[in-house]
Formats: structure tokens, sequence, C-alpha cells
């Protein structure tokens, strides 16, 4: 699709997993704004500032935790 080599797809999956989080949490937290009709605007601030505080944090920590991970899992034997 767009040509980014594999070599990055950690960085890729932190940016579609924290932005898929962010959006369900602050929709979550938007939630009572839904009867003053001010939802999508409450969600979209919402989503923006934790999408922004929470990249850099999966992306760093990913590393961190998948070797937490693999020691605490082992290798299924066939």
């Amino acid at each position: 699709m767009f040509g980014i080599p594999r070599r990055f797809s950690h960085f890729v999956y932190g940016v579609i997993q924290s932005c898929l989080t962010c959006a369900i949490a602050a929709a979550i937290a938007s939630l009572p704004f839904l009867a003053a009709g001010t939802f999508v605007s409450h969600w979209l601030q919402s989503w923006l500032l934790a999408w922004l505080m929470m990249l850099p944090i999966v992306l760093f920590a990913a590393p961190a935790i998948r070797r937490l991970t693999d020691m605490l899992t082992r290798a299924e034997t066939p």
C-alpha cells in the first residue's frame, strides 16, 4: 500500500494501535456530552490530546513490553 519498509512495522503498529485505543477511550470519556450535542467536538479534542500523549509512550514502551512478554511466556512444543 504505502511501501513502508517492514523494518518500521513496529512504528506502524504503534501508530495504529494507539490511534484506535485513544479513539475508543475518548469516546467513552465523551459520552456525557452526547445529550448536550457536543459529543463530536469533545471526542475529537479528547482523542487528539490522548493520541499525542500516548503515541510516544506506545512506540518506546513496545520493545520493553515485548521483552517482558517473552520472559513471562515460553515457546510451545509441538
